[in-house]
């Protein structure tokens, strides 16, 4: 049996006929919030053969019912302290809402052990975010952000094709996302933050991660409100405008007020533009049209988390639960590292911070809270 290295310095080699499995330690998981993306997370994590046992902290009583059968998890409670508090619980998954309470778990999860793999925002600020870093370094812990376009084949390609150099020197690249009222509904009526923030981190993520090593320098944004400003002070729509330091440009767009179609429906297009070619991924989630008298044309598996559809997942974001577990069980690097992650922060402080001026924001700089 070929083990790969990482795999055999993780298990043993096998020396002596024995399982070479046999000193590789199973984890076992709690998953604290289980809705639409946790839910995802959870049937990652018990479908997982790395995965002993699985713990849940959820406070719906029927979305309790509905992910207990699931995934038949080991233990299920509103209480997700309790999950802290067991220390045969080797890695937190924390993926409930709102997004502004996640930082006291994160916290609460490292200071007792345990590796923490969390729903961005990590923490509200740029400096409580370098805290939980910090702390995860200063224990030996994992810790990641769930930035799943950076498992979808699509966009793993635009990322190859520029490390490659096979369209040359990037020029100019173009993101435009939107989603439909529906999950704006959803994040306006739980968040004061803005598209940008709460959605537009995947596309930023995605086109820094794509453009490495190459660093933002200048940020312009603008935003746009004329449905849900009419009752909050969340805007419909945001554009994000990136100079890079060797000249590159980046346009990212997010908006939540598409007319309602399939539940959570989320099209996006993008244009990567060099001197030597281009690349463009149409990923507005047409390509299956479900028609019906009653409710006309759907678009099924359309949603940016990703669906269940049977046995499978159509979405990264299971893929992207996969290998956390892996780097965890087998000592590997997560995927997002502690510079990267705060880099979007800046990014998008600094595009929040333009719209709210109207003028561009300079980086790299501080967290606007601070200073």
């Amino acid at each position: 049996m070929d083990i790969p290295p990482q795999t055999r310095d993780a298990v043993g080699d096998g020396d002596g006929g024995g399982n070479v499995m046999a000193d590789l330690k199973l984890l076992n998981v709690g998953v604290i919030g289980t809705g639409w993306v946790g839910g995802i997370r959870a049937n990652a994590c018990a479908r997982n053969p790395l995965v002993d046992q699985l713990h849940i902290a959820e406070i719906d009583p029927r979305r309790q019912d509905e992910i207990a059968a699931e995934t038949d998890p080991t233990s299920i409670t509103d209480d997700w302290q309790t999950l802290i508090d067991d220390p045969a619980i080797d890695l937190i998954v924390i993926a409930m809402t709102p997004e502004t309470a996640r930082f006291p778990i994160v916290m609460a999860a490292l200071e007792a052990g345990k590796h923490v793999f969390v729903e961005k925002p990590i923490a509200p600020s740029i400096a409580e975010a370098e805290q939980a870093y910090a702390l995860a370094a200063s224990k030996d812990l994992k810790i990641s952000i769930g930035y799943s376009r950076r498992f979808d084949p699509r966009y793993v390609y635009v990322r190859k094709a520029l490390m490659d150099g096979a369209i040359g020197e990037p020029v100019t690249c173009l993101i435009s996302r939107h989603s439909t009222r529906e999950l704006g509904e959803k994040i306006t009526g739980r968040s004061k933050m803005s598209p940008t923030s709460i959605g537009g981190v995947h596309d930023l993520d995605f086109i820094l991660w794509c453009l490495q090593p190459r660093k933002p320098v200048r940020v312009y944004s603008q935003q746009a409100g004329k449905l849900f400003s009419q009752k909050s002070d969340t805007p419909d729509h945001q554009w994000v405008m990136v100079t890079m330091d060797d000249g590159t440009t980046i346009t990212v767009g997010i908006g939540w007020i598409l007319p309602a179609g399939y539940p959570n429906f989320v099209q996006a297009w993008i244009e990567v533009v060099g001197t030597e070619g281009a690349l463009t991924i149409d990923d507005t989630h047409k390509e299956v049209q479900f028609n019906t008298v009653n409710d006309g044309i759907r678009y099924p598996m359309s949603s940016m988390p990703g669906e269940a559809v049977d046995h499978v997942f159509a979405g990264a974001m299971y893929d992207e639960t996969k290998h956390f577990l892996e780097a965890v069980a087998y000592n590997r690097p997560a995927m997002v590292t502690p510079d990267e992650a705060i880099q979007v922060m800046e990014l998008y402080n600094a595009a929040d911070l333009s719209a709210e001026r109207g003028e561009p924001v300079l980086l790299p700089r501080n967290d606007a809270t601070t200073g």
